[in-house]
């Protein structure tokens, strides 16, 4: 029961991602998306967009990562990708989030979960290249669905989002990297976003 309660304890902590809200709006732009929600259509995007993965990646695996990797923004925050302030205490803050939240669930169950966040942080596998590139995906897909709302409000510009979307440029399949590098080129042509 013990085992059983620390479960049921921390599946009630990882409710509270519903709670932190995100910069990106949602594809009608009546509001923000939360952390869950995220989550969830990142996990979407790997079954639909599955065939665009890198060679034998386990997408189970992939799907578990995406669940997983915004977890600790619970107690971290959520750091906006072009807040350069927030960004620089950002890796500190969500280890020291992952080690509250994982230790929260016995030793195996914790550092099992713990692995799968820290393999999404340092996207060295198949999965964590592919979860990275969808995380980089789904908000320009997002932003250029409102009109580049908030690409406008915070002065962003093409420049910044090809910066802080490496993981996404430079990894990714061939045919990710080019629709979103066309999508980012549409967003300019049609005022969404600057040059």
């Amino acid at each position: 029961m013990d085992r059983l309660q620390k479960q049921i304890d921390f599946l009630l902590e990882v409710d509270k991602l519903k709670t932190i809200l995100r910069r990106s709006s949602i594809t009608d732009g009546s509001r923000r998306e939360n952390d869950a929600e995220h989550s969830w259509h990142l996990c979407m995007f790997a079954l639909v967009l599955v065939e665009y993965a890198p060679e034998n990646t386990d997408i189970s695996h992939t799907i578990k990562m995406l669940l997983v990797h915004d977890l600790v923004e619970i107690y971290a925050g959520d750091t906006y990708l072009y807040d350069e302030e927030g960004n620089k205490t950002k890796a500190a803050r969500e280890k020291a989030a992952a080690d509250k939240l994982y230790a929260m669930l016995d030793k195996e169950q914790g550092r099992e979960l713990k692995e799968l966040w820290l393999e999404f942080e340092n996207c060295d596998t198949n999965e964590a290249v592919f979860a990275n590139s969808l995380d980089r995906l789904q908000p320009i897909l997002l932003n250029y669905m409102n009109k580049g709302a908030l690409w406008k409000e915070n002065n962003v510009h093409k420049n910044d989002v090809m910066k802080h979307s490496y993981r996404l440029t430079e990894k990714a399949t061939p045919k990710l990297r080019q629709f979103a590098c066309a999508l980012l080129d549409m967003a300019v042509e049609k005022g969404y976003l600057e040059e």
